[in-house]
């Protein structure tokens, strides 16, 4: 599933206290829009913050709020097709049939669908409606705590299908540069980047999660592979290593399929001794190149594999896909790569 936006609703409240602290929970949960009131424009010095401001229900910035109440505020809302910049959709009491129609009215005409939610649960079903879902989720709550628990929920929900693939080889090659990716997260055994020599299969390449007794773990650091390779990025579109710079966003991956942003702390680019891996399903053959280091690993589904100790016959994670990418995006055409 597409990452997806959320904002926080914070105009709701008349106390500008509540109203503040509700955008401090979002700030703090790496949610920066929000809407609030015309009279809390001081809010923009809490942080890095988009504010969009709410008169009596009018929005600024070209969005429109509609609370669902009767059919007829359903035909106003599929009005603003193509008209207003962002549309956002609230009521207490709607369900998913009025957001399917607005979904299937919207595409295309340059009209966003943002849902306001007051729990996960809820916001987690307006996602995916009509599986692509909502553009967005506005978080509908007055409890703080609850903001986090979204923000949490949303950044873990994306899911890729992982498929098993068995080693033929893994031989050393050149000497060549090689990206090591510091990013901002701290990750966990198991989960690392989608990465390979070919758009059609990305291996699951373990963050440096474990702690091998002659080099210290750095669970926010993945050795990811020749400055040729593709990594996967948001909405599965790829980038080559060598692009990739301090702030970009980046997906991390579980052996599960998992999926939760990140963004890019720093990148090293080093001269380092290679290996390539090559591996294979029923039908076709796949390569990587990595650094040469007991380091660097591969996820298995029963766990992880250095790169050094591979052989022939041990199994590994990878995405496997059919088709081929042009800057970065998927398209349907044949395609060989070797």
């Amino acid at each position: 599933m597409a990452a997806k936006e959320l904002w926080i609703r914070a105009d709701r409240s008349n106390d500008p206290a509540v109203r503040k602290d509700l955008v401090i929970e979002a700030l703090e949960s790496g949610i920066t829009t929000a809407i609030v009131r015309p009279e809390d424009k001081d809010f923009a010095s809490l942080g890095k913050l988009t504010l969009i401001y709410s008169d009596k229900g009018k929005l600024t910035d070209g969005i429109a709020l509609v609370e669902l109440r009767k059919p007829a505020d359903q035909d106003a809302a599929l009005a603003l097709a193509g008209k207003a910049k962002t549309v956002i959709l609230g009521t207490s009491d709607w369900t998913v049939i009025p957001l399917e129609n607005m979904i299937a009215r919207f595409r295309g005409t340059g009209t966003r669908v943002f849902a306001c939610a007051s729990d996960p649960a809820q916001a987690r079903v307006y996602a995916t409606t009509l599986e692509k879902g909502a553009d967005g989720i506005v978080i509908d709550t007055a409890d703080g705590n609850a903001v986090r628990q979204f923000a949490q929920n949303f950044a873990s929900v994306g899911q890729v299908e992982l498929t098993t693939l068995e080693v033929l080889d893994a031989r050393p090659v050149e000497i060549g540069d090689r990206v090591c990716v510091d990013t901002v997260s701290v990750m966990h055994p198991g989960e690392g980047m989608l990465i390979g020599s070919q758009a059609a299969c990305l291996f699951l390449v373990q963050s440096e999660s474990e702690d091998n007794g002659y080099v210290a773990a750095r669970p926010f650091r993945v050795n990811a592979g020749a400055v040729h390779a593709y990594v996967m990025g948001p909405e599965g579109k790829t980038r080559y290593l060598a692009e990739l710079r301090s702030g970009d966003e980046l997906v991390l991956v579980d052996s599960h399929g998992k999926t939760r942003p990140s963004c890019v702390g720093r990148c090293k680019i080093e001269q380092r001794p290679l290996i390539l891996v090559e591996a294979a399903d029923d039908q076709h053959r796949y390569t990587t190149i990595l650094q040469n280091a007991e380091t660097v690993k591969l996820v298995g589904p029963d766990g992880s594999h250095s790169v050094t100790s591979l052989k022939k016959g041990d199994k590994v994670l990878a995405k496997v896909e059919a088709g081929g990418r042009h800057f970065g995006m998927k398209i349907d055409e044949t395609i060989r790569e070797v």
